[in-house]
């Protein structure tokens, strides 16, 4: 079950944040627009297997055709809103990636991705899935 920590009376700096998630490697961290710590469990065997196996699709055709990069669920990226998102898989082309300097390709990149996957656990809500793929949509994915 995924659990979502209001911070009302405080926000993490991204710096904190990006602290946070490396001192806390185990946990799969992210935050909503509003600043929210998001706490995923980690996920069952099927859903990881899967998780691999949609990551290694994306990762083999990108290879073929060259155009991008491919990023799997640990890549964090800091969208638009300010939100701190992990997809599944993610991906951006070639172009957004080379105008990245090296300090961004190593934090949270700082960008939408053009392609993202979820793949829903047995743990994730319906409603929970639609609003952040809304999310992205919104953020120019």
């Amino acid at each position: 079950m995924t659990v979502e920590v209001k911070f009302e009376s405080w926000q993490l700096s991204d710096e904190q944040f990006f602290q946070l998630c490396q001192d806390n490697r185990d946990l799969r961290l992210e935050r909503n627009a509003k600043g929210d710590l998001i706490i995923m469990p980690p996920t069952g065997g099927e859903t990881s297997n899967s998780n691999a196996g949609i990551t290694a699709q994306l990762w083999l055709w990108n290879n073929l055709h060259k155009l991008g990069v491919v990023f799997d669920s640990s890549g964090g990226f800091k969208l638009p809103n300010g939100a701190d998102r992990s997809p599944d898989a993610a991906w951006i082309p070639l172009e957004k990636w080379q105008a990245l300097n090296s300090q961004q390709k190593e934090r949270f990149l700082p960008l939408s991705p053009d392609f993202v996957i979820e793949l829903m656990s047995p743990s994730d809500s319906l409603e929970t899935a639609r609003k952040k793929m809304q999310e992205y949509l919104d953020n120019g994915t």
